[in-house]
């Protein structure tokens, strides 16, 4: 009963994290009066701009132009998708389950992307003097808040573990004070 929560759990963060991010890129999409990819500028503070532009490559904009073609990208993350997929059907903690439900989302949403415009719409540019970070949009949030999420419960299981072989060890009466 409790894995198929964690499941659902996760399962329904990706959901949402693919509808957001299609919302939010038909808003701008509609913002601009632009129907696909095109390239808009439009300074709103010091240290950001709302943009519209298409990343035909792969995060941060590597391969951009590449003659390998978005539907190579598309398939590559459909597979990536299954194999989280397949990843989220086996783990228990909640933790897990809404980060990898974040990854799964933000890649639902690029494949959405690559196979609708033949390229990721991004949109939002952040900037402080002459340094840029690459314009992105929520499904890469997703996916970058998703991977710290995983890389956290990695850490933190890594910590617990000298712990419960410890436990286990003195309840087994094996001497622990090594």
């Amino acid at each position: 009963m409790i894995a198929r929560t964690v499941i659902s759990l996760g399962l329904a963060v990706a959901a949402g994290v693919t509808v957001l991010d299609q919302l939010s890129k038909a808003w701008v999409l509609h913002f601009f009066g632009e129907t696909g990819c095109a390239a808009h500028y439009l300074p709103v503070t010091r240290f950001f701009d709302l943009v519209l532009t298409c990343n035909t490559g792969i995060s941060f904009g590597l391969f951009n132009r590449s003659d390998l073609g978005s539907l190579v990208f598309a398939v590559a993350g459909a597979v990536i998708t299954i194999l989280l997929l397949f990843w989220l059907s086996r783990i228990r903690s909640v933790l897990m389950a809404i980060a990898l439900g974040l990854v799964i989302g933000g890649a639902v949403g690029n494949v959405v992307d690559r196979l609708r415009f033949d390229g990721v719409i991004d949109f939002l540019y952040f900037h402080a003097w002459s340094w840029g970070w690459p314009a992105f949009n929520l499904a890469d949030a997703a996916i970058c808040l998703g991977v710290a999420s995983i890389l956290l419960d990695g850490m933190l299981s890594r910590r617990e573990a000298p712990h419960a072989l410890q436990s286990e060890q003195a309840i087994h009466g094996e001497d622990v004070s090594r």
